[in-house]
């Protein structure tokens, strides 16, 4: 239990509100958010209403989701930097989806450390997955890629369109698109997406 002077100097952070304007932002339920964190939908209940604050690590589950840094949630708003670098060691590589058999790419956010992003950033590398097995999936907003090396093949809105390093595509996310390399050679890309 915590004292009362501790629970007010939380509060004061807003966690509960940081974190329901994100899982809003991205159209996310709650149940949604404890599948990708491992934590209950009661568990982030809490949180939100600020019945409960987080650990640490819990909050950077939380925080690698959404891709932003801890200080999202623990820093001022006087005191968020406009500059954000991340640096390929600070980096984590995770599945298109956890625990899923047949992934089609890995990615990792080469901006979580920004504060309040517009847009938001990654470096995939591509899997030789049959089409069949390349699960469509789709968003708010719209995407940019830019193949950096290999040959990707993309089916948006159910067309299929095939790319060599150097090339780029632009297209509303919100059509069901999904990805796969194509040949043996590694295939890796720059995604934007803006929501």
């Amino acid at each position: 239990m915590l004292s009362t002077t501790l629970e007010q100097g939380l509060r004061a952070y807003g966690i509960g509100d940081k974190l329901r304007g994100l899982r809003l932002s991205k159209k996310m339920g709650l149940v949604e958010l404890g599948r990708h964190t491992g934590l209950s939908a009661a568990l982030l209940s809490k949180v939100e209403r600020g019945r409960l604050f987080p650990t640490l690590p819990t909050l950077l589950r939380i925080a690698l989701v959404f891709g932003v840094g801890l200080e999202y949630f623990i820093a001022s708003d006087s005191k968020r930097n406009s500059v954000s670098i991340v640096r390929r060691r600070e980096r984590q590589r995770f599945p298109e989806r956890p625990g899923g058999k047949d992934v089609s790419f890995f990615f990792e956010s080469l901006d979580f450390a920004a504060v309040e992003r517009r847009l938001n950033a990654y470096y995939a590398e591509f899997e030789p997955v049959p089409s069949e097995k390349a699960r469509p999936h789709q968003h708010a907003g719209v995407e940019f890629l830019y193949v950096v090396k290999g040959q990707l093949a993309l089916r948006i809105a159910g067309e299929d369109y095939l790319l060599d390093g150097g090339d780029s595509v632009y297209f509303r996310s919100t059509q069901p698109h999904s990805y796969r390399r194509v040949g043996n050679k590694p295939c890796s890309a720059l995604v934007v997406s803006v929501p």
